[in-house]
């Protein structure tokens, strides 16, 4: 990705969430803009001493962010699950471990914790 149009979608979207997040699509209407994403597969740190395989997304959460030029900004988010493979469980990152962490800003914090709602 051209880096100044990776600047212009990072100021745009909660600061840090391109780090867990890819967008997978985005469209507009007269009234909104629409961005779909998809969480990364990026093994959770909690998880790194198993063997796990990306195995599909949990249902996508709408989260309302701040409007773009007068539009409504919908972000329609979809977690990753990953399969343990010795056991068959189904995990998923956890936000809360990830909140106290260092390389997420308080706005994406709030973000997240609006997610687990």
């Amino acid at each position: 990705m051209d880096k100044n149009f990776s600047l212009l979608i990072e100021a745009l979207l909660p600061e840090g969430i391109l780090y867990y997040f890819e967008i997978a699509d985005a469209c507009q209407s007269e009234t909104e803009i629409s961005i779909y994403l998809e969480e990364k597969n990026i093994v959770p740190a909690e998880h790194q001493h198993k063997k796990l395989h990306a195995k599909d997304f949990l249902p996508p959460v709408a989260v309302q962010d701040f409007p773009i030029r007068r539009k409504k900004v919908t972000l329609y988010v979809k977690r990753r699950r990953w399969e343990v493979v010795a056991t068959g469980e189904t995990v998923t990152r956890d936000w809360e471990i990830v909140k106290k962490g260092t390389r997420m800003t308080l706005e994406f914090g709030y973000f997240l914790k609006g997610l687990l709602r």
